[in-house]
């Protein structure tokens, strides 16, 4: 019997498969029973601290209860550290959540989003689902943020103007000064939304966090954070906005479902915020890990992006699925990018210092 056919909506046919990358179990066959180094998805492999493994624990004993609509003790604790007000904080189920919330709540058919490339997929894939027009603003021909194009879109007036600081892939920034130009550039009709889902490795003077500006800033204004990253809880799925704009958190609610943030993150995400011990400590092992790695890499004569993220975007010269796929068989995981311009780099997440030893002896065999 012949499958039903169905038709999905116009602007679903343009949007490819999310490269999600593949799991442990994908891999162990071929791995040879070799420890298995997954430095595709920069996740923090040192995990949550204890006391947040007791608030998931204690969360998942009440199954049979609803979570908390609102989120109301983890908003508490975010607005403290933030200093954003309650009011203007919106909970998600993971910060990819927030995006997809985001565009469906704010996106009209021929809205252009204006976003940096090459960039998270997701920001341009929920912009295009809506029937919007992305405008890409590339790296310039030495890999670095083309700040003047990037200015010259922001003073018109598009829908929305969605970039990741620090980016993902490439792990570039906007210094202090970028993101002020920025902000002062941005069109009092458009809705500035920055990525900051790395914030916590972005360490330095020359990084600020647009949550610094959030007060000030008299045009809207959205931050995305996620707790997938430097917290340790990618397979619990939260993340968070803030923003100087009672409009943009009041739409997002009516779009997001009522409980979208289940109990166990909820409790976990709080308990994180509240302890960051083991956080810090993971932050600074990657920072250092990122070092050492950049400068071994560029001593093998391969292209290293500077990054502030906990990942290195680098330009191995050949095909970046091939090795990708040779890397397999030393028991190693990375991402390779496939957006167009940039199929020759590999994304590669900064893991424990086994894993690190693990991928930089595989590359150096397989290249």
């Amino acid at each position: 019997m012949r499958p039903p056919r169905f038709s999905a909506r116009s602007e679903i046919a343009a949007l490819k498969p999310y490269n999600s990358g593949l799991t442990l179990d994908d891999v162990a066959a071929r791995a040879g029973g070799r420890r298995i180094a997954k430095l595709a998805s920069n996740e923090n492999p040192h995990g949550p601290n204890e006391a947040t493994k007791k608030a998931m624990a204690d969360a998942i004993s009440r199954p049979f209860l609803y979570p908390d609509p609102s989120g109301r003790a983890l908003v508490d604790e975010i607005a403290a550290q933030t200093g954003a007000e309650k009011s203007r904080i919106v909970l998600g189920d993971g910060s990819e959540d927030l995006l997809n919330v985001l565009a469906r709540a704010s996106l009209n058919a021929g809205d252009e989003v204006v976003t940096l490339f090459p960039s998270f997929p997701l920001h341009e894939d929920y912009a295009i689902m809506m029937g919007a027009e992305v405008t890409r603003i590339g790296l310039t021909s030495e890999f670095s943020i083309d700040t003047p194009a990037l200015l010259k879109a922001a003073a018109r007036p598009v829908r929305l103007i969605l970039i990741a600081n620090p980016m993902n892939p490439a792990g570039l920034w906007l210094t202090p000064k970028d993101l002020d130009a920025l902000l002062d550039a941005q069109h009092p009709d458009s809705l500035l939304c920055l990525d900051e889902a790395y914030v916590e490795y972005a360490a330095g003077p020359d990084f600020a966090s647009a949550a610094t500006r959030l007060e000030s800033h008299d045009k809207p204004l959205l931050i995305l954070r996620t707790f997938s990253k430097a917290y340790g809880l990618a397979a619990l799925r939260i993340g968070y906005g803030i923003s100087n704009s009672d409009d943009v958190i009041r739409a997002m609610n009516l779009v997001r479902t009522p409980f979208n943030v289940n109990a166990v993150a909820q409790a976990a995400a709080l308990a994180a915020m509240t302890r960051t011990d083991a956080m810090d400590q993971a932050v600074a092992h990657t920072l250092k890990e990122r070092a050492r790695m950049a400068e071994t890499l560029t001593g093998m004569g391969l292209r290293v992006l500077p990054s502030k993220g906990n990942f290195l975007f680098v330009d191995c010269g050949q095909p970046s699925i091939e090795v990708a796929d040779r890397l397999i068989d030393h028991g190693v995981v990375v991402k390779p990018w496939k957006q167009e311009g940039y199929e020759t780099f590999i994304r590669v997440s900064v893991g424990l210092t086994w894993e690190n030893d693990q991928f930089l002896e595989a590359l150096s065999r397989v290249l």
